[in-house]
């Protein structure tokens, strides 16, 4: 049986400026989507996969989430706190890199899930990083089953199970789906700066598991009611 990792961690400090105005009071992670919160539906998985500790950043309304996550009593929660300053993702991780340990660790962000609701995923992600041995295993997921987004795609699959950046092409027919496993070891040296983790993706070794399941984008209001509706017409 793949080992799954012991700690996530959760991307909960972005301002949500897309999803304005609801998030002028309500930080993105808690907006709820059939009556649950977003990152709920990351961290139920996560907690059936056998996650036990998961560290968590916050900034916009960090207060929120932080209240938010003290009502989770499956996992030990542990606060990277950017009160003081704006991080992307790669900074956000830079930042939280004594608290992350030496083991592979989730990461997932907060503004997508699938449907329906299983741990399988996950567990698939697990399997292949264990066979393969990257430094970040992708979740991706098909640009043709998901619903919300609207990007153009992120990556062409290549025949080993790697991946390559859409670069200048037009479209793309993978799109990266929120969640990865990756080594601690890759920000060792990173400054603590605003930056995406994506300059840490292009000098690792980079691979993917696609995801089995519908994907649902959830980035700005429209796509917030569309995950409503379509969760109601299949029974979420």
């Amino acid at each position: 049986m793949s080992k799954v990792p012991h700690t996530a961690m959760v991307l909960a400090a972005g301002m949500g400026s897309r999803m304005r105005p609801l998030t002028e009071t309500t930080p993105k992670p808690l907006l709820e989507v059939c009556g649950k919160k977003l990152i709920d539906y990351l961290l139920d998985p996560l907690a059936e996969a056998g996650v036990k500790r998961v560290v968590v950043n916050v900034h916009w309304l960090a207060d929120q989430v932080e209240a938010h996550m003290a009502t989770r009593h499956d996992f030990e929660v542990v606060i990277s706190d950017e009160r003081g300053e704006r991080l992307e993702t790669g900074g956000g991780l830079a930042k939280a890199r004594p608290l992350l340990g030496d083991d592979p660790v989730f990461v997932v962000n907060t503004d997508a899930f699938w449907s329906p609701a299983s741990v399988q995923p996950l567990l698939d992600l697990v399997e292949q990083f264990e066979t393969a041995r990257p430094d970040v295993m992708l979740m991706a997921a098909r640009t043709d089953q998901s619903l919300g987004f609207h990007g153009a795609g992120d990556f062409f699959p290549t025949k080993t199970g790697g991946l390559t950046f859409r670069g200048d092409a037009d479209k793309a027919p993978l799109a990266f789906a929120g969640v990865r496993i990756i080594r601690p070891q890759l920000y060792d040296n990173e400054a603590i700066r605003a930056f995406s983790a994506v300059e840490v993706w292009k000098r690792s070794k980079i691979m993917f598991t696609p995801l089995d399941a519908f994907w649902l984008h959830v980035g700005d209001p429209d796509a917030l009611k569309d995950a409503e509706m379509w969760l109601k017409c299949h029974g979420g």
